[in-house]
């Protein structure tokens, strides 16, 4: 009875394999499913009548599909899951005794042991071979980093995290070094304190993020919340000094409900000749840009509003944007203080609407009285001058939705812009615009007037949401040993751009790679060509043999997709009706999160990510141009683009089980030698642990080390460490900046997607510190967690 059982599910295997292995066949793909599946087939016959020649049969099976696994994997364990793993079960079922014991040669009693040499000895061979590959992985590539510290920068520590990026310039690092490579294991919690700001499933928004990087400045931490709360805490103990608290305006269409930060301006130490008006309040202020479009000042004492400051502390940045349709403008960037200056770009609704979205404009303002002082507006690149009061910035221009960066030194002010709404279909954008011009640009602007000095563009005619999403960073390196400063853009692409930031000149060179410029978008025109940096982590192309999953099964259906749909091999692939693959997606290789750059060593620290997309264009029609698109979860799609020609379904290229059907590693970090431009040292981050699947009623309890996604930015310090969270596992880790090596680890209470800080307590003990909160559309475990850490006393 049992090997009629057991011949009737590898028959069933089988004709499954077959079916999907014929239809893969049929699209180009490898035939060597079908091979597996015949040969598991005549295995069930040969096991329904009792055949002890079913185990030989299989056993050749095994060997030919180890050989296809190597010649389509190499010896990377976790390609061999999707491709052995099911073969391998069967393997060990077939040897167990009451299996082999139920087969009869008919010649002797021989034949009726319990033990089948060759299927035997195969299945132990191959066990101790999967052992073996459990302490080998092929994808890390080791080295190290030999630069010396050079300190003569540096006169002070800089006890304080002043502002978004550590400082105007954005290079997410700290000189203190307390906490070094060698006592780092020593952490422990300092404190732990709870906002209290909680999504409300049923009126939130999906979008809802805790990804705020916490200052300290002025004796106090700052942080925001994602419904734009401000908290105040002692840094030693964390607790509330005050708490600013917005009315909630909680809503499901909301698309990105966030704040990552908020910024400090001291207006103690103006000077006597200042032309900025003195105030009697507020002299320490706290600035924050809200999910609903506005700009707080607030006392950095006390948490009360600034009355002197635009209207009783507030400005609408509505204002001269014209009608603006709700949620469409938003605030998720902390805005730049610099000389005096509060700066701000703004966020808009991808593919929301055709026409009439906000405008991208970059506005200055007097941080004392909220005086608009300049504008740069991407259509009028020349005009400067503060808008009328009754005018309107024109529509539909690209926006800057990351943090400034600015050189104090040379008064310059860094605008990473991104795309302008709709994203992803080009048909009416007028490729001689200024608009044009400024989509998915650096713009280099005067710092005092909002004049451009230069201008870099980063991809032409993005029709891929490839915005620049990321605050650039400014230092100073030697490279192929000549002195260059330099600013560094991070792109979705991949590419890091790496400009001398007083020209805009590539210093590390850029090549134009040659793209199809086919379109099935009537009037579409694409880009004959993209840039590509000589320093870029563009993920290699997509193959047949990249495809994975846990099974024969999830990994087929991925490689039929795959293969149905449309893929030229490269990052620029245009968007169809059909279907096409976009690797890497619109969540990008580098997101806001940004790199880290150690100014002393010149060394970057990076965590790109590696995830495909499918990007389905829905024809739009007369009866349809205003219609709500649902999907089979009864929501509806976020890339609507009403009254345009096309909507747009983007969606993770994913199996039914939810699983990525790229292989791992999604996440990496890597650390790069700025002198040389050389990546030194690449490793996976992130393991399995707390996953989100679809076939557990739980979150994923082992922590295999494929490598995660990670959402948020790393942070170095002078004690040669790199601190990271941002991986959809929940921890926090710190590793060695030279080598890559993980040195210490911690599992949170939630997500961590967030760049953490640190600073030098008042009693004298270095602090790091994070938000742990979790990531709405990620999948981390939601949370309301400020958490800092400082060695054992």
């Amino acid at each position: 009875m049992l090997n009629k059982l057991t011949s009737l599910v590898l028959m069933i295997i089988g004709i499954c394999l077959l079916y999907m292995g014929v239809k893969l066949a049929l699209l180009g793909g490898t035939v060597f499913y079908i091979v597996m599946a015949v040969g598991i087939i005549i295995t069930a016959i040969a096991l329904f009548l009792k055949k002890r020649i079913a185990l030989t049969i299989y056993a050749i099976l095994m060997w030919v599909t180890l050989g296809w696994i190597i010649y389509e994997a190499g010896f990377d364990k976790w390609l061999w899951i999707p491709r052995g793993d099911l073969i391998g079960l069967i393997g060990l079922w077939l040897i167990m005794p009451w299996i082999v014991r139920s087969l009869s040669s008919g010649v002797d009693e021989q034949s009726k042991r319990s033990f089948h040499p060759f299927l035997g000895t195969t299945v132990g061979i191959m066990v101790l071979l999967v052992c073996g590959l459990m302490f080998y992985d092929p994808y890390p590539m080791h080295g190290k980093i030999l630069n010396a510290r050079d300190e003569s920068g540096h006169q002070l520590p800089d006890n304080d995290w002043v502002a978004y990026g550590g400082s105007p310039t954005g290079q997410r690092f700290s000189n203190l070094k307390q906490i070094n490579k060698d006592n780092v294991k020593d952490l422990e919690v300092a404190w732990v304190y709870h906002t209290k700001d909680l999504r409300d499933p049923k009126t939130d928004a999906t979008e809802y993020t805790f990804e705020a990087t916490p200052l300290k400045v002025n004796d106090t931490v700052y942080l925001c919340t994602a419904h734009n709360e401000v908290h105040a805490l002692n840094p030693e103990t964390g607790a509330l000094k005050w708490k600013y608290e917005p009315t909630k305006n909680r809503s499901y269409l909301q698309q990105h409900q966030t704040c990552r930060g908020v910024s400090y301006f001291d207006g103690t130490s103006l000077e006597a000749n200042t032309d900025i008006e003195t105030s009697k309040v507020c002299k320490k202020r706290i600035f924050e840009a809200t999910a609903d479009a506005k700009l707080v000042a607030l006392d950095a004492d006390t948490g009360e509003l600034c009355s002197d400051f635009g209207e009783n502390g507030i400005i609408d940045l509505h204002e001269n944007m014209g009608k603006v349709r709700p949620h469409a403008l938003m605030q998720t960037a902390a805005p730049l203080v610099a000389n005096n200056l509060v700066i701000v770009g703004g966020s808009v609704m991808d593919n929301g609407y055709n026409k009439g979205n906000p405008s991208g404009v970059i506005r200055a303002y007097n941080a004392i009285t909220g005086r608009l002082v300049w504008n740069f507006d991407p259509a009028y690149p020349r005009d400067t001058q503060p808008i009328p009061k009754e005018a309107i910035y024109p529509q539909d221009t690209p926006v800057a939705w990351g943090t400034l960066s600015a050189d104090l030194k040379n008064n310059i002010v860094y605008v990473p812009f991104g795309n302008a709404s709709p994203d992803e279909v080009g048909n009416q954008r007028d490729p001689q615009s200024n608009t044009e011009k400024f989509r998915d640009t650096l713009a280099a602007l005067d710092l005092n007037t909002g004049a451009l000095k230069w201008a870099f563009q980063s991809s032409y005619n993005d029709l891929w949401d490839r915005d620049n999403p990321s605050q650039p960073s400014l230092l100073d390196i030697d490279y192929l040993g000549k002195k260059e400063s330099v600013v560094i853009l991070p792109t979705k692409t991949g590419n890091l751009f790496v400009l001398n930031r007083l020209t805009g000149k590539p210093v590390y060179p850029v090549k134009q790679y040659k793209v199809s410029t086919d379109s099935s978008v009537p009037g579409e025109t694409l880009s004959p060509t993209q840039p590509v940096s000589a320093l870029t982590f563009i993920p290699d192309p997509l193959t047949e043999k990249s495809m994975w999953g846990i099974s024969p099964f999830d990994q087929l259906a991925c490689r039929i997709d795959f293969k149905s749909m449309r893929y030229d091999g490269n990052p620029w692939t245009p968007a169809t009706e059909k279907g096409s693959i976009v690797f890497p997606g619109n969540i990008g290789v580098f997101n806001w999160g940004a790199v880290a750059v150690d100014p002393e060593r010149q060394i970057l620290i990076a965590a790109p990510v590696r995830l495909a997309y499918k990007y389905h264009l829905i024809k739009r029609t007369p009866q349809t141009e205003t219609t709500r698109f649902i999907t089979k979860v009864g929501q509806p799609y976020w890339n609507e683009n009403f009254e345009g020609s096309y909507a747009i379904n983007i969606q993770q290229f994913a199996s039914d089980l939810g699983l990525p059907c790229i292989a791992p590693p999604w996440g990496r970090m890597v650390g790069v030698d700025l002198k040389t431009g050389k990546t030194e040292w690449l490793r996976r981050v992130g393991n399995t642990k707390n996953q989100k699947t679809a076939f557990l009623p739980s979150r994923f309890p082992i922590g295999f080390p494929m490598g995660m996604v990670a959402h948020g930015g790393p942070l170095i310090t002078a004690g040669d460490l790199v601190f990271h969270g941002a991986t959809a596992d929940n921890f926090f880790r710190a590793y060695d900046i030279s080598t890559g090596k993980l040195l210490w680890e911690v599992e949170l209470e939630a997500g961590a997607q967030a760049t953490p800080a640190t600073y030098m307590g008042s009693d004298n003990q270095q602090y790091v510190i994070i938000a742990a909160g979790g990531h709405g559309s990620l999948g981390t475990k939601e949370g309301d967690a400020v958490i800092a850490y400082r060695l054992k006393k």
